[in-house]
């Protein structure tokens, strides 16, 4: 049997298989992710959901090839005429504010099983700017707070938002080759973190970011209306001023500025903690086994990051558990019906497939 046959198989597969569990059985409902570091996040979500009736298996889009990635999981979901028993489970990127100026992001934001994280990523979540402190504390066990993450990241947010908006313009009127996510990112890099220099980095960043939309009004002189538009539409979708930080590319939030700050503060926790230990010890051999002690209980930064679920009272993790509270139970919610309205609508499964490609 090919596999494309195997494919279209695999909902009805799942549907007969619940069918045959008896009313009494739960049943499973599959939901396909990205990748690999997409699971654990996925299953903390999906958990919240399960019950006597139902429960959820979070798995990659093949279980015959180690393909990965948002085009293996939307193109699995349509060739596979997926029901009430799959689902695929994705990260927003940027298809979630193009709304419906590409087939993806038509698909993304109207399949009515299909669920996205209302943020950039994964990552965008785990750096919650309200949760970062608690990370703090996971990794060092120390409750001291030296460093204002809310507001670092406020101020970050409010430095990129004006240049934010002409990403997404430039994406939305596809002419994004002329700035891309890559050119932004440049843009936007806070470099090397230090406690004293922090806020006055986000001030020379600022500084690029109005030199850029400097030129952009010399180079596109009638841009001024539909830019203006687009600033409110998105932050109808949820983008604000202060946190722009969530809807940038979620691995250079991560990596450039998120993990420089929380090491540098969970350093210096440490560090202070190691002090308090040397100055109360009575003797040496206290001092040393209460230092020994303290080191095997901290953890690493990056998977405490990446484990915590800090972010669940965030807006758009509440806004992505209503679409599953919606799904699961219809008549608590008119979205799903609004999606599957627009889903009905024939959709040309090659103009999907070459646009994710």
């Amino acid at each position: 049997m090919g596999k494309r046959l195997k494919d279209n198989l695999s909902s009805a597969y799942f549907e007969a298989a619940n069918r045959l569990n008896g009313k009494a059985a739960r049943k499973k409902i599959v939901a396909y992710v990205e990748a690999y570091d997409d699971i654990y996040f996925w299953r903390t979500v999906l958990s919240g959901f399960e019950n006597e009736s139902r429960y959820f298996e979070v798995m990659l889009p093949s279980r015959h090839n180690l393909t990965k990635g948002k085009k293996s999981v939307l193109m699995n979901l349509l060739s596979s005429h997926v029901g009430e028993s799959m689902i695929a489970c994705v990260d927003a990127d940027y298809d979630y504010l193009l709304q419906d100026t590409t087939p993806v992001s038509r698909e993304v934001n109207h399949n009515p099983f299909v669920f996205h994280t209302y943020a950039y990523a994964i990552e965008n979540l785990q750096c919650y700017a309200p949760s970062l402190h608690d990370v703090t504390v996971a990794v060092t066990l120390n409750d001291k707070a030296i460093f204002d993450f809310e507001a670092y990241l406020r101020a970050y947010s409010e430095a990129i938002f004006p240049l934010f908006v002409w990403s997404i313009w430039f994406y939305r009127k596809s002419i994004y080759g002329r700035f891309t996510i890559s050119d932004y990112n440049r843009i936007v890099e806070v470099g090397h973190f230090s406690f004293d220099t922090a806020f006055q980095n986000i001030q020379k960043m600022r500084q690029r970011v109005a030199r850029k939309i400097k030129q952009f009004h010399h180079d596109y002189p009638n841009a001024k209306e539909s830019y203006l538009k687009l600033k409110d539409e998105i932050k109808l979708l949820g983008v604000t001023p202060q946190t722009t930080y969530l809807y940038v590319q979620g691995h250079h939030l991560f990596d450039n500025v998120v993990i420089p700050a929380l090491r540098k503060v969970c350093n210096e926790l440490i560090a202070n903690r190691e002090d308090e230990i040397q100055r109360n010890a009575v003797h040496v051999v206290q001092k040393r086994n209460e230092l020994s002690s303290y080191s095997h209980s901290t953890e690493e930064i990056v998977p405490m990051l990446r484990r915590h679920v800090g972010y669940f009272s965030s807006e758009p993790c509440q806004r992505l558990k209503a679409d599953l509270e919606a799904f699961l139970n219809p008549t608590s919610d008119k979205r799903v019906e609004t999606k599957k309205d627009v889903a009905d609508d024939s959709i040309d499964t090659s103009v999907l497939t070459a646009t994710i490609e």
